[in-house]
């Protein structure tokens, strides 16, 4: 090939490579890779048998508690992992590494950010809503402090749901009594209620059966207890 047409032909491969990887890039960072996961559990372990302490970020005491705990990679990089996983938040993916059981043995999980931004979305338009009026537009009670909302009089055409890493199904917001957006994974603890009927006398709040069998930890979550075989809010 003459020298005059690989320079340019190079030239269109490098910017035809630039404009595919950002999309590449996207996708793998929205994967919940397991070695990823296997990788910076390693990393936790080896910190904290060095350090006695675990690597996470120190959040409000109210905090819930599969939000409280994020990883910290600042204090992981570079001796205990290289680098963050790639789809990692501090690497501009849609995952935040959390640790779940951190009194009795410190476990790796994923937060979703999809969820995040969709639940951040709803809030503020319900604080917009709330800077003109005192109260929420609440449109129907389902427990003590639990309420669905008209979601019309907040701007939207039809009452926003979020996708459960889950399940993949449908899962509808609502909000609480200090006017915090939270999703309902009722739907999720319903088929996880039979899935690991075995395990239930385990817990008190049953949210934990999704992040125990799964790579995931359900944010902006209530806590959950079971009645006749059904998933129901559980109210302290």
């Amino acid at each position: 090939m003459s020298k005059k047409w690989w320079i340019p032909l190079c030239l269109i491969l490098f910017t035809l490579s630039g404009c595919l990887y950002p999309e590449e890039r996207k996708m793998q960072n929205s994967i919940p890779y397991q070695d990823q996961i296997v990788l910076v559990q390693k990393a936790v372990e080896n910190f904290q048998k060095d350090t006695g302490v675990l690597p996470i970020r120190t959040k409000e005491a109210d905090t819930d508690v599969y939000q409280k705990y994020l990883i910290d990679f600042n204090k992981l990089v570079p001796r205990y992992i290289q680098e963050p996983p790639g789809n990692a938040f501090e690497k501009g993916g849609t995952f935040q590494y959390v640790l779940i059981d951190v009194e009795t043995k410190p476990t790796v999980k994923l937060a979703d950010l999809v969820l995040t931004d969709h639940v951040q979305d709803v809030q503020v338009a319900l604080n917009i809503y709330m800077a003109k009026h005192e109260y929420p537009p609440f449109k129907k009670i389902e427990a003590q402090g639990r309420y669905t909302l008209d979601y019309k009089k907040l701007g939207f055409k039809e009452d926003p749901k979020v996708t459960s890493p889950f399940t993949g199904k449908e899962l509808p917001l609502m909000v609480n009594s200090d006017a915090k957006i939270f999703i309902d994974y009722r739907k999720d603890l319903k088929s996880a209620i039979s899935s690991y009927s075995d395990e239930l006398e385990k817990y008190e709040d049953i949210r934990h059966l999704l992040a125990e069998h799964s790579f995931f930890v359900p944010v902006y979550s209530v806590p959950y207890t079971i009645e006749n075989n059904k998933p129901v809010f559980l109210i302290k």
